[in-house]
């Protein structure tokens, strides 16, 4: 329902709103590149910087993102609105780059680990992965502007992965997205521990597991360290996507937004870590079983969940089938669960606005999502995904979450939704969260963006051509932008804008 005055939509219970916000925090980097950071940032030593952006900057950022879905009953566009029109825009670039930015290639990932599924019945990318990934599977072509056709396969896996995602997100979030979470994590984190557990048995295991926890101490001084966890911390937790906001809109009146934060964000990194074992401990095997180095088998983006995984699952020496299926598995769930929140993000914004019916949302989302998607299924694919993908979590989120801390840490006051938060809360938050919100977190993401942009000017990223970063990278930043600074132009009920659905209660609970 859309109206504050009609029968409000709520989660049917905290542990499915729970579910459902892990399951958005928990996607594909989780699995891959979470360990792969740690190792090429100092291993064991990578945690301590990584925890403390966790107590520092995610879970402020959490609490802040449900405390305000919560309080303005709302997604971001509205949440932002209502505190004031001019700042309607940035809750509309949010969902806007997650939907059309982020979920148009995360969507076709999705589809490649359906692929992989299938394949692991089999073991298709036989003696060679990297060759089967990049030209029989991908048709990679020579460069970003040489499309190379569309290979059907890729479609079509694209084409279920869209259809999936618009099953779930068509019905109300009580009833769809709670329900298929529900059963995504339990089956996920079982899964998980399968993984962990069949890794531990292999032999070369502890090696593997000895490059990922061995401290490295001396690079917790490297200031690039830093900047690469709290980076890590502030992508998986699903900030500054307008997820969260969504998500606690459809929150009962009394909820523990504070414990629901920290629990969301604790559990999503420690299954992180423990993902690690799972990944670390097949490559330890691999390392054995073909003579190199673990640093040797190790590649950061999906070369490494579709190469140098089948390569492990080729070289285990019983039930390589199974595993294949487990893992790729694994990585079709976590990436579900979250693809439909960037759904969901969007289409709770325009029912939010425009009154439109929820179906025939989630309905043109979906349909005109696919179709923007399938530039990233093409023979050049590959390389835009890399380049959006960068432009989008490097500056996109970055730029979001400052404003975002700003506009709620100096325009609305942080003390004022701190005030709402403690008083529909058993757990509390005291001024030092004001302090976080206002100025440590902020404060950090200006350092990254920063960072960002020395190194984006020292060398062009990835090798790519510096026409193509522009007009690819650039452009999509500015594409979504624009789209949403228009989407912001249409007055709103202004009913709507004065309706604080909480207001009342906050005096009465303080």
């Amino acid at each position: 329902m859309t109206h504050h005055h009609k029968s409000r939509i709520t989660w049917n219970s905290q542990i499915g709103f729970l579910f459902a916000a892990i399951g958005s925090a928990i996607g594909l980097g989780n699995i891959w590149r979470f360990s792969y950071m740690a190792y090429e940032n100092g291993g064991g030593a990578f945690l301590v910087p990584y925890f403390i952006a966790l107590l520092v900057a995610g879970i402020p950022l959490m609490i802040l993102e449900f405390g305000l879905g919560h309080k303005k009953h709302g997604a971001a566009p509205l949440a932002f609105a209502k505190i004031s029109r001019k700042f309607e825009w940035l809750g509309w670039w949010m969902p806007t780059f997650a939907t059309f930015g982020i979920m148009l290639f995360y969507s076709v990932v999705i589809g490649w680990c359906l692929n992989y599924v299938i394949y692991s019945f089999t073991l298709a990318w036989g003696s060679d992965a990297q060759t089967f990934f990049l030209n029989d599977f991908l048709n990679l072509s020579k460069g970003v502007f040489n499309l190379n056709g569309f290979p059907l396969h890729l479609v079509l896996s694209l084409a279920a992965v869209w259809f999936i995602t618009w099953l779930i997100c068509f019905r109300e979030v009580n009833h769809g997205i709670e329900k298929a979470c529900m059963i995504f994590m339990p089956l996920l984190f079982g899964m998980t521990l399968i993984l962990i557990g069949w890794g531990l048995t292999l032999p070369g295991a502890w090696q593997g597991l000895k490059w990922y926890l061995t401290p490295d101490f001396s690079k917790i001084a490297n200031w690039h360290v830093w900047i690469a966890a709290f980076g890590q911390i502030f992508f998986t937790l699903t900030l500054s996507f307008g997820v969260m906001i969504a998500y606690a809109s459809y929150l009962p009146k009394r909820t523990d937004i504070v414990k629901n934060a920290i629990l969301t964000s604790i559990i999503n990194c420690l299954y992180s870590f423990l993902a690690g074992f799972a990944v670390f401990s097949v490559l330890g095997y691999m390392a054995v079983k073909s003579g190199l180095p673990v640093d040797r088998v190790v590649q950061s983006g999906p070369i490494l969940a579709f190469v140098a995984y089948p390569k492990a699952i080729s070289l285990l020496p019983f039930f390589r089938e199974a595993f294949g299926v487990l893992f790729f598995g694994a990585l079709l769930i976590a990436g579900i669960s979250s693809g439909i929140s960037l759904i969901e993000a969007f289409a709770r914004a325009l029912t939010d606005k425009y009154d439109f019916d929820r179906r025939w949302v989630v309905s043109a989302l979906c349909a005109s999502g696919f179709l923007g998607s399938l530039i990233f299924a093409s023979g050049a694919g590959l390389y835009w995904l890399d380049i959006v993908d960068h432009y989008i979590n490097q500056y996109g989120l970055v730029l979001a979450g400052i404003f975002e801390c700003l506009v709620v840490g100096w325009f609305l006051k942080a003390h004022i939704l701190r005030t709402h938060i403690n008083a529909v809360s058993d757990w509390s938050i005291n001024k030092a969260w004001d302090f976080a919100v206002s100025i440590i977190t902020p404060g950090v993401l200006l350092i990254i963006f920063v960072s960002n942009l020395i190194s984006e000017f020292q060398r062009p990223y990835g090798g790519h051509d510096v026409l193509a970063l522009v007009l690819l990278g650039g452009f999509w930043l500015l594409a979504t932008l624009l789209v949403g600074i228009g989407l912001s132009l249409p007055k709103w009920d202004e009913h709507k804008l004065k309706y604080d659905h909480f207001a009342e209660e906050d005096k009465l609970l303080v």
